[in-house]
């Protein structure tokens, strides 16, 4: 599995310029992301966390997990979070049927009512992205900080030293309310709250 924990200048501006890869800031501002949920032990989680640090943040659902998770779901909001659309059951752009993943993304947006839209994957064909933004209204919003809770490979220090060395103003970083990164997450997340609290960043939902 090959990836980028900070992505490149040249990825952002010259390769997807019409992706939100991260949002400048003159001030001392993280977008934190999670990704896959509402999940019932992870989520709720993130939100215990989240409030110990007064800090808010942008979760991309999924339609069969806000479905499944109503009350969930609307604890996010009730506590002043951001959600986006990650489509119902995380198909992989580069694989399905066009139509197949327009239909998909269509049935999310019946249980999360967000004009955000992120990839499954970060997978999305050119033809895709160009009818999401242009077509279904959405704004698509990619990362330019991966913490790696979804590699296997990775120890738990590893995702919290990826955010802590890849982190500047404007930084959206993405990380996963699932089962499969939750060891990780419950490990890294407390302290990346901790270390930027302490150097006089704030944490804020993304608003577009």
């Amino acid at each position: 599995m090959f990836y980028l924990v900070k992505t490149p200048w040249l990825v952002k501006k010259l390769i997807y310029p019409g992706y939100i890869w991260h949002l400048p800031s003159k001030e001392k501002k993280i977008y934190l992301t999670f990704d896959d949920g509402p999940h019932p032990v992870a989520t709720k989680f993130v939100l215990e966390e989240l409030k110990k640090f007064s800090a808010k943040a942008t979760f991309f659902c999924l339609g069969k997990n806000v479905l499944a998770h109503p009350d969930l779901y609307s604890s996010i909001l009730s506590q002043g979070h951001a959600t986006g659309n990650h489509t119902h059951d995380h198909p992989n752009g580069w694989k399905v049927d066009d139509e197949v993943y327009f239909r998909n993304i269509a049935l999310a947006a019946d249980y999360i009512d967000s004009n955000l839209f992120r990839p499954p994957y970060g997978r999305i064909t050119r033809f895709q992205a160009k009818q999401v933004i242009e077509k279904m209204g959405m704004k698509l919003v990619m990362w330019s900080v991966l913490s790696g809770d979804f590699d296997k490979r990775l120890g738990l220090e590893d995702c919290f030293r990826n955010v802590v060395k890849a982190c500047s103003p404007g930084a959206i970083v993405v990380f996963h309310d699932s089962e499969k990164a939750f060891d990780k997450l419950r490990y890294a997340l407390p302290l990346v709250l901790t270390h930027f609290s302490e150097k006089g960043y704030s944490f804020k939902q993304i608003e577009l």
